[in-house]
């Protein structure tokens, strides 16, 4: 199946858009995304210089977005603006490097046209890599 273009849909571009490709999506309620590490990204030149590692924030953002990409999915939000509201329970399980795809996977668990919650983490080869809460409000554009 086919989903629009993250691009089309997110106010993040480039060289802030952290995911490549919908996977999966169930609007205002779950969806899967990919995003693949090419190695080039700007980040891993000084994180860390002889042991290029994503930085933890980046896939907390990464799943961020696709959180993002689920509300924005929803009629009821599709000319609101998501903003991070909050973090909690972020956990790290793995190095992330040049080369690896994260699988991302994001469960809105409550949703308010104010704003609302969302459990997400993301994966490298199955692995679980990050996981995080995320909470977010909905404003005007």
């Amino acid at each position: 199946m086919n989903f629009p273009e993250p691009t089309l849909i997110l106010p993040h571009k480039d060289p802030f858009l952290f995911i490549s490709e919908i996977t999966n999506l169930v609007p205002g309620e779950s969806a899967e995304a990919l995003w693949d590490l090419k190695g080039n990204e700007d980040f891993f030149r000084g994180h860390f210089p002889g042991r290029p590692t994503l930085p933890g924030v980046l896939m907390c953002e990464s799943i961020a977005q696709l959180g993002a990409y689920v509300v924005l999915q929803d009629n009821r939000f599709k000319d609101k603006l998501p903003l991070f509201g909050g973090l909690e329970n972020a956990r790290f399980r793995r190095q992330v490097i040049p080369g690896d795809t994260l699988k991302l996977r994001v469960e809105v668990l409550r949703l308010s046209a104010r704003g609302g919650k969302a459990f997400g983490e993301a994966f490298v080869n199955g692995n679980l890599a990050c996981s995080a809460e995320l909470m977010f409000i909905a404003v005007e554009k």
